[in-house]
């Protein structure tokens, strides 16, 4: 077949499909989407039926590059800060220490079984050292998994956060790889300057973000989701180009923005959340197509034993001594040690040094694919299991939403109110957005001037206006004037 774009399109469509329709028969069989997702691809691939040539490392790590800005980017919008504030500190621990803590302890096994050189071993522990955003959120998701004492919200922090420190091992000992005569101190900087500039850069694009999407006015709502993705993409690149970590600046932009009011924000997260879902099927699709398992099938021995090592050794060690300062039955530790789940990020990761060239390139990118696999596998089968075995799972119907959830879930409100605005209130003349009021509730409707105004974000409050405010019950309600009667321009 002559790969034209109208065979490429076909192809592509092809498989997109074939993955969703795969999906809906996943959770029959217990088998995490995500490896239905890898394997159509290799199915797809050199060494499968179709036979599709791909060998592009570059191609690759650009479709990763942007799946990933839109998966943190979603997963940032999705974590509510009411649920994670109480576990802030564990949360960062983890995704800090924990990862250096899991890097060194696996690279030093590897440099004892194998015969890479300690920064090659250091460098293969730093690429599978942070658990994978997507692989995380998409099993905890797609199994509704109902977690007792935080434990979800924990393990999405660290997931959603995590991915930047590993990016920035994976680099400082792919560097000291590649300049065998660089000291480690000489590299030090690099790791600073990444995860300091990261941090300030995402603070700051999420607070310029909010303001510049609620003054912007746009004429059209179908274009404030368009913008997000543009800011997202600015945030990430203008990072990136003064030296620090555009993933952890794009996942602190998103957490700012999705805990704080902006125009067409039920919207922005709805596609968000659509986008994250098809770059997910997109990024494991095309990694599929460039393993050939044939390249993986002699290293399944060491592979195997590596991806042990980090599934019972490595993670839980890095696990319980992060946590050691905090109390927290052992259960719990032991849990979020074994949601450990590796994806397709460290898959990414192994890309770089493919493109690097360095002599072990090969070795270790498909060992880290094994480990992947087997990860999702092994782990990602066994989670609701394993939650009802250390006793941290709860019945579904006790299971509470977050803000952001009730936002998407469009649950039902009961509660109905009209407010008369008058020239004496603080709020006349603001907009909808700029009022921030709990997000159980919203205004469904504005009477002026004898007609009805259906109203959004960017819509101003006039005097005479007269709001239907709908909310979840009495409760809500009250909470609500109080909060107009309350409002400080």
């Amino acid at each position: 077949m002559d790969l034209t774009i109208e065979n490429i399109l076909l192809i592509g469509s092809l498989l997109l499909f074939v993955s969703i329709v795969a999906s809906k028969t996943s959770h029959r069989f217990g088998v995490p989407i995500l490896v239905l997702f890898l394997t159509i691809g290799m199915l797809a691939g050199t060494d499968g039926i179709l036979g599709i040539e791909f060998n592009d490392p570059k191609a690759t790590q650009f479709v990763g590059v942007i799946a990933l800005n839109f998966i943190l980017f979603s997963g940032g919008l999705d974590t509510d800060w009411k649920s994670v504030k109480p576990i802030l500190r564990q949360g960062i621990i983890l995704s800090t220490l924990g990862v250096i803590l899991t890097a060194v302890t696996l690279g030093l096994f590897v440099f004892a079984v194998t015969d890479f050189t300690i920064y090659e071993s250091l460098l293969l522990g730093s690429i599978v050292s942070s658990t994978d955003v997507a692989a995380v959120f998409s099993i905890l998701r797609s199994k509704s998994l109902a977690l007792k004492h935080n434990l979800r919200p924990t393990l999405e922090l660290e997931s959603g956060s995590n991915d930047p420190m590993a990016y920035v091992l994976t680099i400082v000992f792919l560097t000291l790889v590649i300049n065998q005569d660089q000291s480690f101190a000489s590299v030090i900087p690099l790791f600073f300057r990444q995860m300091i500039f990261g941090g300030i850069a995402g603070f700051v694009f999420g607070f310029a973000s909010k303001h510049f999407i609620n003054r912007i006015n746009l004429q059209i709502d179908g274009l404030y989701p368009v913008l997000v993705i543009a800011l997202m993409f600015i945030t990430f690149s203008a990072t990136d180009f003064i030296g620090g970590n555009g993933f952890l600046a794009i996942y602190i932009c998103a957490l700012y923005l999705g805990n704080h009011d902006f125009i067409q924000k039920k919207s922005t997260l709805k596609i968000f959340d659509g986008f994250a879902w098809l770059m997910q099927i997109v990024l494991f699709l095309t990694l599929g197509l460039l393993v050939n398992p044939s390249d993986v099938l002699p290293l399944v021995g060491i592979g195997l034993m590596v991806a042990l090592f980090l599934i019972l050794v490595a993670r839980p060690v890095s696990v319980f001594l992060c946590l050691a300062p905090f109390k927290m039955r052992t259960n719990r530790k032991a849990y979020i040690a074994w949601v450990g789940l590796r994806g397709a990020v460290p898959i990414v990761f192994a890309t770089y040094p493919l493109l690097a060239g360095i002599d072990k390139a090969h070795m270790i990118f498909n060992i880290v694919f094994f480990i992947s696999v087997t990860s999702v596998l092994i782990q990602g089968t066994t989670l609701s299991p394993i939650a009802e075995w250390l006793k941290v799972g709860m019945p579904e119907e006790e299971k509470q939403f977050s803000d952001t959830e009730k936002l998407l879930l469009d649950l039902p409100k009961t509660h109905l109110q009209e407010i008369k605005v008058s020239a004496q209130d603080a709020f006349v003349d603001r907009k909808i957005v700029d009022l921030a009021f709990p997000t159980s509730s919203f205004i469904v409707m504005i009477e002026r001037g004898g007609s009805f105004i259906r109203p959004g974000g960017s819509t101003r409050i006039r005097e005479g206006d007269v709001l239907s405010i709908l909310s979840d019950d009495k409760a809500e309600s009250d909470l609500v004037m109080k909060h107009l009667h309350n409002f400080k321009v």
